[in-house]
């Protein structure tokens, strides 16, 4: 299958990747275009859209991370809010589709809300980005301000947090400071990937109850 970008239809291959020049119009326009449909992503910046196709790893990976996080958080007792899909956007200057978004610290900012306005809106306190296909960058979240971002690339979990005006590698999360969070997505994958993703999540829970992650 060959990659297919026109007015009236879109078409990439799996793990395909698209770059092109392009306003802030035609990004809307091919929103527009792709309609309720989750693919192919699409995102804006500085002037040119990025189209990409998901493979299967992709969507494997994100659900397991999201979960793993869901369950720490759950495990502290702490509240909050993740969406998925979810479109972020600042007329003119971005357009990005984070894999999940984690609203921790401001959750009651967007408690029961069916839209969030990015211009006013708290941005998410923890975006997941899974990236296969070198589509991911973590500077994308600079103009919203996204205070931490995970990014999982080549089977390595990357946590970025922000400061300043960048964004700097860090080893731990803020949100989980005392788990070691590349081991654990590291098991939770190796089970998923054995097994499946309950098995994976059964066995976090089981080893945060015995206080194995401490």
């Amino acid at each position: 299958m060959f990659a297919l970008v026109s007015p009236e239809k879109i078409q990439l291959p799996v793990g395909a990747v698209v770059r092109l020049p392009a306003t802030w119009q035609n990004y809307q326009k091919l929103c527009q275009q792709r309609g309720d449909r989750s693919i192919p992503r699409i995102k804006y910046r500085s002037g040119e859209v990025l189209l990409m196709s998901p493979m299967p790893k992709h969507g494997r990976d994100a659900h397991v991370i999201a979960n793993a996080i869901t369950t720490l958080l759950d495990h502290t007792e702490r509240e909050y809010d993740a969406f998925t899909p979810v479109t972020m956007e600042l007329p003119d200057e971005s357009g990005i589709e984070p894999d999940y978004c984690f609203y921790i610290d401001h959750w009651q900012a967007v408690s029961g809300k069916e839209r969030i306005d990015w211009e006013t809106d708290p941005p998410p306190d923890l975006v997941l980005e899974i990236d296969v296909t070198s589509y991911s960058d973590v500077n994308d979240y600079l103009p919203y301000r996204v205070p931490e971002v995970w990014l999982f690339r080549k089977n390595q979990l990357l946590v970025y947090q922000l400061q300043d005006t960048e964004y700097l590698l860090r080893t731990q999360s803020r949100y989980f400071p005392d788990i070691n969070l590349q081991d654990v997505i590291a098991r939770c994958l190796q089970v998923a990937y054995d097994r499946n993703t309950s098995a994976a999540i059964r066995d976090l829970k089981q080893r945060l109850e015995k206080g194995a992650l401490q």
